[in-house]
């Protein structure tokens, strides 16, 4: 192992299970010193997007910052790979706070369950038919029925994930927004869902729900047959990106907006 050296914070290098992935690490950690996740100030995630998602999971309960870089085929949250001047980068790069969802789940059975989100909460209907879903935002009833094939909230990073595959908005990291978007909305055909601050309370009630199963997910936790659905930001919970200055999101997400 490389000699400890005094201008690096505790690095732990994790990668994705591809040998693009395996050799990034492999070739870091031959020129920097790393130490266990469980130990690390700074934990350097290698793959895509999805492992960037897995990499945030794991870091509910832990201080460490998340650097991202890009061996994978989506890296929208990454940095681009690069094995040289890494101690300049981290010191260099910028930081976005980010807090996940929390969703609240109650079955048709009357089960409880609760689960944290960084990318969206989102409702499918279990069956052929479509779900009824109605929403309430803050106690007010704002839509009494849709129609659908689903409904999900999404948070700024997770808006260029299944949100924009649904037609949602892209939200900057960092802005105080949510997106609530439908999923093939039959009913209201035209709407196209909302913009909310994120420090509301969203609550989905599944309408004849024994005739229309619908399932709910945050992230990897899905919980089957609900009736009601809560969701609210989890402002105790906080995740740190580390980004390089020249990553430059916001014209990422420009570009993103223009794609044909």
């Amino acid at each position: 192992m490389p000699a400890p050296r005094h201008d690096l914070p505790k690095i732990a290098f994790a990668a994705a299970d591809t040998a693009e992935a395996r050799a990034a690490r492999d070739a870091l950690s031959a020129r920097y010193p790393s130490v266990a996740k469980e130990e690390a100030e700074i934990v350097v995630a290698l793959g895509g997007d999805g492992f960037m998602l897995e990499t945030l999971h794991e870091s509910f309960d832990r201080p460490a910052a998340i650097f991202g870089m890009n061996c994978g085929t989506v890296g929208f949250l990454m940095n681009e790979f690069s094995a040289d001047a890494l101690p300049l980068r981290l010191a260099q790069a910028e930081e976005v706070r980010l807090h996940p969802l929390r969703m609240r789940a109650e079955t048709r059975s009357g089960s409880l369950s609760e689960a944290l989100a960084v990318n969206e909460v989102a409702l499918f209907r279990e069956s052929r038919q479509a779900a009824r879903i109605r929403i309430v935002i803050d106690g007010v009833v704002r839509l009494d029925e849709l129609v659908c094939d689903g409904v999900l909230v999404a948070t700024p990073a997770g808006s260029t994930a299944y949100n924009l595959s649904a037609h949602g908005p892209i939200l900057p990291l960092g802005t105080p927004l949510l997106a609530l978007t439908p999923i093939s909305a039959f009913r209201p055909r035209r709407w196209r869902g909302a913009l909310l601050p994120q420090g509301v309370e969203v609550r989905f009630e599944v309408l004849e729900r024994e005739k229309r199963p619908v399932s709910a997910t945050a992230d990897f936790t899905e919980i089957r047959d609900v009736a009601a659905v809560t969701i609210e930001q989890d402002p105790n919970t906080c995740l740190r990106l580390l980004f390089d200055p020249e990553h430059n999101l916001e014209e990422r997400i420009l570009k993103e907006q223009f794609v044909p």
